[in-house]
């Protein structure tokens, strides 16, 4: 057993079946702190994961370069790296005012090398759906992209509102 900063006694899987099997009748509440932690085994393989640290660490890179290498490898998975981002979010458009609006945005996307990007956004959105985790509404100059309010990284309707895209790809 370990404390906390707190002095809170923190329990690990192990101290609790030891104090289970020593008093059986003792009555755990819901305040009792447990250990998650996972001991990092290295004998792993993370295979989606690729090993650039490793890459990285024998070279000699400028800061630039570095980004590039950084920009060029998401650690996503290959049906995210391989999506075709500007046909789904077309396909999420109801009207020609939505279709022209996403056609505009796309264009400035491409324009600054962000395609991988939406690509990734589109990952971290399904990736937070399937875990049931919640985000924000939307804040900033962010919600004033329609592309981003049809991914679902926030939900405020830029059209709606009349927001000019223009305030978020300066």
């Amino acid at each position: 057993m370990i404390t906390n900063t707190y002095g809170q006694p923190i329990y690990s899987e192990q101290d609790l079946f030891d104090l289970y099997m020593t008093h059986p009748n003792l009555n755990f509440n819901s305040n009792v702190l447990v250990d998650k932690t996972i001991a990092f085994d290295p004998s792993l393989e993370l295979s989606n994961i690729p090993n650039l640290v490793e890459e990285l660490s024998q070279l000699t890179l400028s800061v630039p370069e570095f980004d590039k290498i950084l920009r060029d490898n998401w650690f996503m998975p290959d049906e995210y790296k391989n999506f075709d981002i500007a046909k789904f979010v077309l396909e999420q458009c109801r009207h020609e005012a939505e279709i022209q609006r996403v056609g505009k945005e796309l264009l400035m996307y491409q324009k600054r090398g962000l395609f991988t990007l939406l690509q990734y956004m589109k990952y971290l959105v399904d990736l937070m759906r399937h875990n049931n985790i919640v985000w924000g509404v939307g804040r900033g100059s962010s919600v004033s992209s329609f592309v981003l309010f049809l991914i679902g990284i926030h939900r405020i309707n830029s059209l709606h509102y009349d927001l000019d895209i223009e305030e978020f790809l300066k």
